[in-house]
């Protein structure tokens, strides 16, 4: 799948982000329900710790692992006046260092050395799936443009089968997910499967196991564990038990 362009996921960011700066003067004591055992403040504190370590890691074309401890600035300010610039600057600083690294290869989580670009969609998607966190905690309504959750499936299933999530899926088992509001029509599809040890991603339209359809937000929050499948935005054909096995196997 052909990525968006660099400005696309710069323009991703700082809009995520912002939403969230808005709740940083709120009550940061309210639990987050997607995120088990969070509060708001402990949500909107590793988003801005989140941004600066990406930051890091491309200012200083890091090309190993950057430990957490030694990203600076990454305490979550006391005063509330404070906050909600906080969580700006942190995304202010990521799309600067992005902007300027060019072709510029850095490590990433794949595990491999990559271009600095990387970054730019990794935490375009990271910072709307915590965004969506923020709005489902408080009980308002959450909106992903279709190209972003497009692209957000196409990197979430990507990393998930990186990290051993095909394991949960049987020798020879499939799981096709189909975004149906993609234009031109059917150009969102893909098709995971397991043969032997490997477990690919490829692009198109094929019969499998189990197939999961609905507009690319909802098909994105359901893959990233934020909606239940059996939410009314997506339906689910075939073998339900192997996406509930595949679900468990992929935390974000």
């Amino acid at each position: 799948m052909t990525q968006l362009a660099l400005d696309r996921y710069f323009t991703a960011i700082g809009v995520s982000t912002a939403t969230l700066a808005d709740l940083a003067d709120g009550d940061l004591a309210i639990p987050v329900p997607t995120c088990p055992d969070w509060t708001l403040r402990q949500l909107l504190t590793h988003v801005g710790r989140a941004q600066r370590w990406a930051a890091a890691i491309v200012s200083q074309r890091r090309t190993e692992f950057l430990p957490f401890r030694e990203v600076p600035d990454g305490r979550f300010p006391d005063d509330p006046a404070e906050r909600g610039q906080w969580l700006l600057a942190g995304a202010a600083r990521l799309i600067d260092a992005v902007g300027e690294a060019g072709g510029a290869q850095v490590w990433t989580n794949t595990g491999a050395i990559g271009p600095a670009g990387y970054w730019a969609r990794r935490m375009a998607h990271e910072t709307l799936v915590h965004n969506a966190d923020g709005q489902l905690a408080l009980g308002k309504p959450v909106h992903i443009p279709a190209d972003l959750g497009t692209d957000g499936i196409d990197e979430w299933l990507g990393l998930a089968v990186f990290d051993g999530g095909g394991s949960a899926l049987p020798d020879g088992g499939s799981l096709h997910v189909h975004a149906t509001d993609a234009e031109p029509a059917g150009s969102a599809e893909w098709v995971i499967s397991r043969h032997g040890e490997a477990t690919e991603v490829t692009r198109g339209h094929a019969r499998a196991d189990v197939a999961l359809t609905g507009p690319a937000w909802a098909l994105l929050l359901v893959l990233v564990r934020r909606l239940p499948p059996d939410d009314p935005q997506v339906t689910v054909h075939g073998d339900k038990d192997l996406l509930t096995a595949w679900l468990a196997a992929t935390p974000f």
